[in-house]
């Protein structure tokens, strides 16, 4: 099922044209009098950053799912809001002189930006000022507006920012209707106890009665290889995995590998065998077409395994699940689309604790000592808690803080309510 949307957001495209633009983008040139230079280092001095920071996340913040009932009586209440803005006119497309703004700036941008913060809700009861000095309120509210769409919190006017300040405020409507639909299409249908992977978010919540317990950031599939939509039972853990490597990572990327560095196999201890179970070696192979792909490659469970200590399995006919992984620092990244499909999870010991909590003797600790033991062992999990890897790229909180994502997948351009595994 699909609805039609006006949705068309050119992300890539404007992103492109400001960093090749970049260097010839002239700021502009800054001769203080006496007071703007008196002004602004009070300005500098007194605004504390990270206090700004702290509140626009706080803000965000909530023990509310994005899949529940609440969430979508929360989106009916946005829905009116955003309403309210397009019958205003929204706000103005902003200019290329907010391009790099931040706290202190002397600029006729800054201005604009205000105005622009100010009609969609991002400052509140705004103080009245003709100065085109970058304020301590202008810096809260820009934090506030990064940290609804998912941005770096460095209150600074990036790329990124300049980019979601210009989404027309009738484009953010259209986003906020259809991800209504997809929550109210979901959110009847839920249990007391479940895991939502919402991919767009790159984040996973693991929910108790209605409330969430646990947030966790994850890594999820970039655009060429995507993380499937889809509703299923987290049945199974195995602990310290073997990596049963997917043919299509095998043609796309272990060929490429041993053509730049024919021991590449060997240092990440992965082993390939023929369908008699025979131990091949990568010698033998002609890494130059496609022979590898008829052959199992296997990575042994260890600190360099894909896998990383654990991996969490449901059934899906994509092949794909939660696990651990070695690479930590992608977790650190503000765009975490970086996997071939399944997902990635962070401090994923208290994830495996919260999925086997109604299995005898599984908390924090007994995880991390079996991870540490290097053994092989599966766990069957006791009441399986479903777990719905969805799409939601507009949502909002009992707060009435309003978030919004980037259309990574466009599946919103293409106006998609119901998914084929929903």
């Amino acid at each position: 099922m699909s609805l039609k949307s006006p949705i068309h957001l050119s992300r890539r495209q404007v992103l492109k044209g400001l960093s090749m633009s970049a260097a010839s983008i002239m700021l502009p040139t800054i001769a203080y009098g006496n007071n703007d230079a008196f002004a602004r280092t009070r300005v500098l001095r007194n605004v504390n950053k990270e206090s700004n920071t702290l509140a626009a996340l706080d803000a965000i913040n909530s023990d509310e799912p994005i899949l529940s009932i609440n969430t979508a009586n929360n989106l009916q209440l946005a829905v009116l809001q955003y309403e309210q803005f397009v019958a205003k006119g929204g706000w103005k497309q902003l200019s290329r002189n907010v391009y790099t703004l931040r706290l202190g700036a002397d600029s006729r941008g800054v201005n604009s930006l205000r105005s622009r913060l100010i009609d969609s809700g991002d400052i509140i009861n705004p103080k009245k000022s003709n100065s085109d000095i970058f304020d301590g309120e202008l810096d809260a509210g820009l934090r506030f507006f990064q940290a609804r769409h998912g941005l770096n919190v460095n209150g600074k006017v990036d790329a990124e920012t300049f980019y979601a300040l210009n989404v027309p405020a009738k484009d953010r409507l259209a986003q906020l209707r259809l991800n209504s639909l997809r929550v109210e299409k979901i959110a009847g249908s839920l249990s007391d106890r479940y895991v939502v992977v919402n991919i767009p978010a790159a984040s996973i919540e693991a929910v108790d009665f209605s409330k969430i317990t646990r947030r966790h950031t994850a890594v999820v599939g970039r655009a060429d290889r995507q993380t499937p939509i889809l509703k299923s039972k987290i049945h199974q853990i195995n602990f310290n995995p073997y990596w049963h490597v997917p043919k299509s990572i095998i043609r796309k990327d272990l060929t490429k590998y041993m053509q730049e560095d024919p021991e590449y196999l060997t240092k990440f201890r992965i082993i390939i065998y023929d369908n008699q179970r025979n131990i091949i070696d990568p010698k033998t192979i002609d890494w130059t077409t496609d022979e590898a792909v008829q052959y199992a490659f296997r990575q042994e469970p260890g600190a360099e395994n894909s896998l990383g200590r654990v991996r969490m399995n449901f059934a899906n006919k994509h092949s794909v699940y939660l696990h651990d992984t070695p690479g930590k620092s992608l977790f650190g990244q503000n765009r975490r689309f970086n996997s071939s499909g399944c997902v990635r999870v962070e401090d994923v010991d208290q994830m495996v604790a919260w999925v086997l909590q109604n299995n005898e003797g599984w908390d924090v600790d007994a995880v991390n000592t079996m991870f540490n033991s290097g053994e092989r062992v599966d766990v069957s999990v006791k009441s399986p808690p479903p777990i719905h890897m969805t799409y939601i790229t507009a949502w909002a909180n009992k707060q009435g803080t309003v978030s919004f994502r980037d259309d990574v997948y466009e599946f919103d351009k293409m106006g998609k309510v119901v998914f084929e595994d929903n």
